[in-house]
């Protein structure tokens, strides 16, 4: 019997198993989501587009790849299932279709030290077993050679059953790891700045100590004064070495002053505990300040940055070490791997060279694998995910991309659409979340969320092919063939920020002017060395402000009012208004309300189930007591402010009772970079990458600053509101700001004033000037890579 017929005489083809060609989602509600219902058809490639805030993220991410990970962790046993993250189920009546989802986003690699390029990839563990069995002098096992695993020996008796009798034997061990002692594999050993802790030509009593906080009118006076280790009176300059010891260094004492018990800790170990321990941005900005003052860092003396103990560093494979190996650009490495022919390992260097050649293939062959993985940028760290996944023999399966172009020239966006048509070839779904032209256009299915963002979007504007999008009429459709041109008067500079002789990272002795008083516009492909330059060399100079892409750190009580600093102004009015403690508006402090501690939810851990989380019913979600919510201001409670949006809130704050100038100035701030739809008391964690970023360069546009550093400011920013920055970027100009772009957006180029362009290619094949000029004159050479694509985006 043939087996290409069901017991019913019907074809194969038509079996129901082959029906399933669709995810199918109806009635998703996640964030703005307004009842949004789509088919995504499998095995293609989707991308989705829409303005930042309109819902891209919370379909793709928030409902798609959310759900189809958390019955993924359903399949293991609820053992396993205490161990892992309870992923609420999304708000959504119906998801079918759905496939093992891979998220590739744009979260940054943790920040800690130990994490480098190497050990986030695997790179480092092939490598280490490499020389493990190959290099000469051998020292050990792989773990020899690693930086995380210290050496350790011990001895001591243990007791041991023998023929019925206990015994004791004298056994000893030995762990041999790669760590350098010095700098527990950290390549860097910190230390005080003592003139940053105390001024020494004055005495306690006086004021001596410069530490935030640690003033002598306090408990820190009465301690100091009745621990009795040293004299209040007597200048720091004079101190013996015991009495300068006993202030800095002395470990936790018992005391007793004024007949209380109190504990007595040197000056440096207390700091470590009190401030070194917290991430460094969620400090206070004056703690912060004062760390950064008072903490040196240093290359390790002993491992001179490698991190690794001498017997690592002194085993070598044809004349190079692992730090050698790791230092080297990816590109090299690769070649040198290759070079190595032992038949004992051929299928551990064939691993180790396909895993670099994916570097290479993805445009990260100018990294190297000591690179830290909190250097990387956003673009960079998601391109460095994607590697595990490019040789995957895996099919049918989702993978979901949130602006993989991002941090990519132009030159590099090619290469990017090249990697994503490769997966879907491989009868993978490929679901991407982007802006740019280039990577809409390969598109075999595009979904348009909108109208507009926030509680004005979370619609379905538009389902399509890219040429049905074009003549959609959407505002994505609009926009999609917008061409800035080039600027034909571009203002002549005021003056110029010299750097010479600038050698960071792969820079080569670079010199160059940057104009002040205009718009510059730094270009180059991924790597060229733009970040070494500017944040190099310009970056800490007084008087400038620097926006990077450092993410916001936010926990779901932060919003846009707390974060930019505008609750302050309005509770002080709120409180001013009523006769009341300013303190009652926030809900952080003592107008939360008591049953759900001003989080307007009430959250019920259910074990390895999902968390539970309701609507408070004391304060119905407002967050604040009832009794907070009798005080008005211009006829508005202090919950009604927070659910306004920013539009809204500006308008309410500028006339009449409600009139808040320091208020208005913040709004003022928001509605300039785009972001007029966010409601105030929005959580930070709801918000897309792109209006965090925002977020950030509104909190710096009221600084007093003469030059304005902006790193890819068009990130996660829509076609349409591209011309509202370059406004807000001609605005910032015309105040007498100069303002320095790092930045692959054409349109940006366009609209430069000058462009500084670096290359001519990334790593080692970059760090030079290929480019000083207008863009004008750089369409007219096209002598550089930046220069003809800026050419083809003009149609010159």
């Amino acid at each position: 019997m043939s087996t290409d017929t069901t017991t019913g005489g019907q074809p194969a083809a038509l079996r129901i198993a082959d029906s399933h060609e669709t995810i199918r989602v109806q009635g998703a509600r996640v964030n703005n989501l307004k009842d949004v219902s789509v088919e995504i058809p499998k095995r293609r490639l989707t991308v989705f587009t829409g303005v930042s805030g309109s819902g891209k993220s919370s379909l793709v991410f928030g409902t798609i790849a959310a759900e189809s990970q958390r019955m993924i962790n359903e399949t293991y046993s609820t053992f396993v299932q205490g161990f892992m993250p309870t992923l609420a189920r999304p708000d959504v009546d119906v998801l079918e279709g759905l496939t093992t989802a891979i998220l590739v986003d744009q979260e940054r690699m943790g920040a800690n030290s130990r994490s480098t390029v190497g050990t986030a990839t695997d790179a480092n563990a092939m490598l280490r077993i490499v020389f493990s069995r190959l290099g000469q002098p051998h020292i050990g096992s792989p773990q020899a050679y690693s930086f995380n695993v210290p050496s350790v020996s011990g001895a001591g008796a243990v007791t041991l059953e023998k023929g019925g009798q206990t015994v004791k034997e004298r056994r000893t061990f030995s762990i041999t790891g790669g760590m350098c002692p010095r700098c527990e594999g950290r390549g860097a050993v910190s230390d005080f700045d003592l003139t940053a802790l105390f001024d020494a030509g004055k005495s306690l009593s006086e004021g001596a100590l410069t530490i935030p906080g640690y003033s002598m009118d306090g408990w820190y006076g009465r301690i100091f004064a009745g621990s009795g280790f040293f004299d209040m009176d007597k200048k720091l300059g004079k101190f013996t070495k015991k009495e300068l010891n006993d202030l800095l260094h002395k470990e936790p004492t018992k005391i007793k002053v004024e007949g209380i018990n109190l504990t007595y800790e040197g000056l440096i170990p207390k700091i470590q505990k009190s401030m070194l321990a917290k991430d460094r941005d969620a400090m206070q900005p004056h703690i912060r300040a004062f760390v950064d003052r008072a903490v040196v860092f240093q290359t390790c003396p002993e491992c001179g940055g490698t991190r690794l103990a001498a017997p690592a560093r002194s085993s070598k494979i044809n004349g190079k070490n692992i730090a050698d190996v790791c230092a080297m650009q990816i590109s090299d490495l690769a070649t040198w791997v290759r070079g190595l022919e032992e038949p004992s390992v051929a299928p551990l260097l064939g691993s180790l060279a396909d895993t670099l050649d994916s570097f290479v293939d993805i445009g990260l062959g100018y990294l190297s694998l000591d690179r830290p993985a909190g250097t990387l940028s956003g673009g960079e760290a998601q391109r460095t995910k994607m590697i595990r996944h490019l040789g995957s023999s895996l099919t049918d399966i989702t993978y979901v991309f949130d602006e993989p172009t991002i941090g990519l020239h132009p030159h590099d966006i090619a290469r990017m659409n090249k990697l994503l048509l490769q997966l879907r070839d491989k009868g993978n779904t490929v679901l991407v979340v982007e802006h740019k032209p280039e990577a809409i256009a390969i598109a075999d299915h595009v979904i348009d969320l909108g109208p507009l963002a926030g509680t004005r979007g979370g619609e379905v504007m538009f389902e399509g092919t890219v040429e049905g999008l074009r003549s959609s009429g959407t505002l994505t459709g609009r926009h999609l063939d917008d061409r800035a041109s080039l600027k034909k008067a571009p203002r002549k500079p005021s003056g110029a920020l010299e750097v010479r002789g600038a050698n960071a990272n792969n820079l080569k002795d670079v010199s160059v002017d940057i104009p002040l008083g205009v718009l510059t516009v730094v270009t180059g492909v991924a790597g060229s060395g733009k970040s070494s330059l500017i944040h190099g060399s310009v970056s800490g100079r007084e008087g400038v402000i620097t926006i990077d892409q450092a993410g916001i750190k936010g926990s779901r009580r932060s919003n846009p009012a707390t974060y930019t600093g505008l609750l302050e102004p309005i509770r002080k009015a709120f409180a001013k208004a009523n006769g009341v403690k300013p303190a009652l508006f926030s809900a952080n402090s003592e107008g939360a309300c008591p049953v759900c501690n001003g989080a307007g939810v009430i959250y019920t851990e259910l074990g390895f189930m999902d968390t539970v989380s309701t609507p408070c019913e004391e304060c119905g979600g407002m967050r604040f007591q009832a009794a907070v919510l009798d005080y008005k201001l211009g006829g508005r409670d202090i919950s009604e402010v927070l659910a306004m949006s920013v539009a809204e809130a500006e308008e309410f704050f500028s006339t009449g009772e409600s009139r808040i100038p320091a208020a208005h100035k913040i709004l003022g701030h928001l509605s300039d970079v785009g972001l007029g739809y966010l409601s105030l008391g929005q959580p930070l964690t709801t918000l897309s990458g792109g209006e965090r970023q925002r977020i950030k360069l509104a909190t710096h546009l009221g600084e007093k600053g003469g030059v304005y550093i902006l790193d890819e400011p068009t990130t996660g920013l829509h076609l349409a509101d591209v011309e509202n920055l370059l406004g807000l970027l001609d605005r910032l100009v015309e105040s007498g700001k100069s303002v320095i772009v790092i930045e692959h957006h054409q349109a940006v180029m366009a609209h430069a004033d000058w462009i500084i362009d670096l290359g001519p290619g990334a790593g080692h094949d970059g760090g030079r000037i290929v480019f000083e000029g207008t863009p004008a004159q750089l369409v007219a050479g096209r002598e550089t890579l930046t220069g003809e694509h800026l050419a083809a985006y003009v149609g010159a």
